[in-house]
């Protein structure tokens, strides 16, 4: 049994099950025709070259980590992230601190 909600009493009725999937008579529209297609073709063709060739250098087995392999760009990156990270260590132990001792 399917019920719709009737406007005229305000309450659940019986229904048939058009009439119970499409209320006050409004019925799905259906497209007839596809959309138009927007892009076509790629934007931008990739080459597989350049991809084999960053992976030849990222695996070269030269005992330089990954995140250094680019030279001084990456050692400089790596420097300043890690001074800055003991740096922030170091600042919240000495708030800490100074947080834990009592006011006099």
């Amino acid at each position: 049994m399917y019920y719709k909600f009737s406007g005229f009493t305000q309450k659940l009725a019986g229904a048939w099950a058009s009439e119970a999937y499409s209320p006050q008579g409004l019925k799905s529209v259906v497209p007839t025709e596809a959309p138009p297609i927007i892009f076509a073709t790629p934007t931008k063709l990739t080459s597989d070259s350049t991809v084999y060739d960053y992976l030849q250098f990222f695996q070269k087995a030269d005992g330089v980590p990954i995140y250094l392999k680019r030279g001084l760009p990456d050692q400089m990156l790596y420097r300043t992230t890690m001074v800055l990270t003991v740096g922030g260590t170091i600042y919240c132990l000495i708030a800490l601190y100074m947080a834990a001792q009592p006011k006099k």
